[in-house]
């Protein structure tokens, strides 16, 4: 095995392609060896052969993309944690994707506990937050066509009534605004979404809190705010894990 990936990781090192003696040479492998070894990786797709030179073939291709995929993902992970760790919030990420709400990644601790979702976030979308957050990043027609595949039915006596009540206050969002919810998806508990748009995703970080901490909740998500204005850059190719 780790004989195989030693030639992997050779084979990586030439764009252009290089031939079994040289891969053996630059190796340190006996030629027998390598020619065995890299027969094994092209049959298993991993390497492909061409007039006689070697290049990485579509299941190295894929192992690579999965790698990088993990690392855009730990980099949101462990900056998510941060924020966590620095506002003392439970954070969210959350993104509009294919036509649904979909939450990527939470972090929080047992001393500061993420909301139990329970009612399916996608459904929901109109009562909380996040949901709230990314219908706002719409147009027109894809606002609608959500609430006419998720309609809006209140789960908390503070959820909003009805569907034009819900389009009439997305329509009254500032860009870039925080999102406040306060007991609309669950009773006891407020929340606060960024707005993020890279490219044509709309995105949002959020937080929340027990509505006993309602009066943090500005002051952290302006805060929250802040840090992402500030790392954006460096997790615009982060932020689609």
């Amino acid at each position: 095995m780790q004989r195989a990936m030693r030639l992997l990781e050779c084979v990586a090192e030439h764009q252009y392609g290089a031939p079994a003696k040289q891969l053996a040479r630059e190796t340190g492998l006996a030629l027998p060896t390598a020619y065995h070894l890299l027969r094994t990786l092209v049959h298993e797709g991993y390497l492909r052969r061409d007039k006689g030179l070697f290049f990485l073939g579509e299941a190295a291709e894929r192992l690579g993309s999965s790698g990088a995929e993990q690392k855009r993902r730990s980099t949101v992970v462990d900056t998510m944690a941060r924020w966590r760790g620095a506002i003392g919030v439970p954070v969210y990420y959350a993104m509009y994707r294919d036509g649904e709400i979909e939450v990527m990644c939470v972090s929080d601790t047992p001393g500061n506990p993420a909301v139990e979702e329970w009612a399916d976030f996608r459904e929901t979308g109109h009562a909380h937050a996040i949901g709230q957050c990314l219908l706002s990043q719409l147009d027109e027609d894809a606002r609608r066509d959500h609430l006419d595949r998720y309609p809006v039915q209140p789960i908390t006596p503070y959820t909003v009534r009805d569907g034009h009540s819900l389009l009439r206050r997305l329509d009254r969002m500032r860009r870039m605004t925080p999102v406040i919810e306060r007991q609309e998806y669950a009773l006891g508990t407020v929340c606060a979404a960024i707005p993020i748009t890279v490219g044509t995703t709309a995105a949002t970080m959020a937080i929340s809190l027990p509505l006993h901490q309602a009066d943090r909740l500005l002051p952290a998500a302006q805060r929250l705010q802040n840090e992402v204005g500030r790392r954006l850059g460096s997790l615009a190719l982060s932020i689609s894990i």
